[in-house]
């Protein structure tokens, strides 16, 4: 086998490949990324059995057929310090060697054989998003979930078509993250009868995978898997288990106030607030009144702080109290130029920051006598 590789191109798609190798595994062949090489098309594959990405190459040169297996480590640091701009592999049985016009890698290779299958996007019906908006829906919601919950259904994002629209959901008990768009149907895709949950690894290497040349990405979820394509990538995944919850039965529907912030300098204030805390007094009191909103937080052997902002708000006075950490993790995800709505009840119910129609984040408040 022999192929001659641009290097930029080819180390492009090898780090999309390699985002998901897992960094420890009980199965050796595994550490590698596999290359398939047939007519004249070349893609890489990494998986971790669970999670897998496989991603064409451009700019290959190759008249050969076969697979082989890149170390990954190796691989990776012999990219990095390339300076050529096309680089040769040439394959013998097991013995892997990659050169330039003054460098040379001789490799060992494991079998191609041992590696697992990995599925290709070949269905025809499927569910096609704007890869912008998709994108956008990911880093809205992905830092909700909590990957540490025994709640398995917790570690990933909930994935809803309906109507002509896509939702995600994301939660870990404490907040709730909704996202929605548009979605364009391509043949008859049926929606499972069972809840659809991705892991939020798959989610988050789509979002990488996905660069600004990419107009959609289609997305077709079978019975036990989903398969998400980006451009030349394919991001396949088992679909996490167990039962995700209700997520909109915890959203308040009747709010008492609604006080418009402008997302800049709320966050600014919120960071700040933040800087007087610690692991055992982590919130943070909101006061609404007369225009204002004080921020006080105050932390034993640190010391206390106190920020006001002024706000488009004239109700009466009202008091909660926020881990800052959750209320900042929403802010940074949205331009500091766009405006989100705080709609409040009271201090002990949910708050609900609203952005537009298609962004929803609920946050529980914390007990102001901790």
């Amino acid at each position: 086998m022999q192929l001659t590789c641009d290097r930029n191109l080819f180390t492009q798609a090898f780090q999309s490949a390699a985002a998901a190798v897992p960094l420890r595994t009980p199965k050796d062949v595994l550490r590698n990324v596999c290359m398939q090489v047939s007519g004249g098309s070349v893609e890489l594959i990494g998986t971790d059995l669970d999670v897998a990405v496989r991603c064409g190459v451009e700019g290959v040169t190759t008249s050969s057929t076969g697979e082989v297996l890149l170390p990954t480590q190796k691989i990776s640091s012999i990219l990095r310090e390339l300076s050529d701009e096309t680089f040769d592999i040439e394959v013998d049985e097991r013995t892997l060697v990659l050169k330039t016009a003054s460098s040379q890698f001789r490799l060992s290779s494991e079998d191609a054989a041992d590696y697992p299958p990995v599925p290709e996007f070949e269905e025809s019906d499927y569910y096609r998003i704007p890869a912008a908006v998709f994108r956008q829906m990911i880093r809205r919601t992905s830092f909700a979930t909590d990957a540490e919950s025994t709640h398995y259904a917790l570690g990933g994002i909930l994935l809803e078509f309906e109507d002509g629209s896509v939702t995600l959901a994301a939660t870990d008990s404490r907040r709730l993250a909704v996202a929605s768009a548009v979605c364009e149907p391509h043949g008859q895709p049926v929606v499972p009868e069972r809840t659809t949950v991705v892991p939020t690894r798959a989610m988050s290497l789509l979002e990488r995978s996905t660069d600004d040349s990419v107009e959609n990405v289609e997305v077709a979820v079978r019975d036990s898997d989903v398969l998400m394509r980006s451009g030349r990538c394919t991001i396949s995944s088992r679909l996490v288990e167990g039962r995700f919850p209700r997520y909109r039965d915890v959203i308040p529907r009747n709010p008492s106030v609604t006080v418009p912030l402008s997302v800049g300098p709320f966050h600014s204030a919120v960071r700040q607030a933040q800087i007087v805390t610690d692991e055992d007094s982590r919130g943070v009191d909101f006061h609404f009144e007369n225009n204002i909103l004080k921020l006080n937080s105050r932390a034993q052997n640190v010391g206390e702080s106190h920020i006001e902002l002024p706000v488009d708000f004239d109700g009466p006075e009202i008091r909660i109290t926020f881990d800052p950490r959750y209320v900042s993790d929403f802010l940074k995800v949205l331009p500091a130029e766009s405006l989100v709505e705080l709609q409040l009840t009271n201090a002990e119910t949910a708050a609900v920051f609203q952005v537009e129609d298609s962004y929803t984040y609920v946050i529980m408040p914390l007990a102001q006598d901790r």
